[in-house]
């Protein structure tokens, strides 16, 4: 019985730290799209779902461990920058 509780115990603080990192990786990530979405708000073409979309492309094809927001990003990765603009159909 010992066993089971202490493997409970184990597994419960591990999905916890596991929801906590999600929550605040997912609180930066939406910080991060939505300085996107400023950044680009005036660019042509830029309809609010189509700068969401190339936001959220971009921001998910960086690390997790990125210092630089996304416009930062998009210049040095011009590739990836191509592909998101395509996704969102932005072209």
């Amino acid at each position: 019985m010992k066993f089971s509780f202490g493997l409970l115990v184990a597994m419960s603080a591990f999905s916890l730290s596991g929801g906590l990192t999600a929550a605040y990786a997912n609180a930066d990530d939406d910080a991060w799209i939505a300085k996107c979405i400023s950044d680009n708000k005036d660019e042509e073409g830029a309809t609010p779902a189509i700068t969401k979309a190339y936001c959220t492309c971009m921001d998910n094809k960086m690390s997790s461990n990125e210092t630089r927001s996304i416009t930062q990003w998009e210049k040095s990765h011009p590739a990836e920058k191509k592909a998101c603009e395509k996704e969102a159909g932005w072209n």
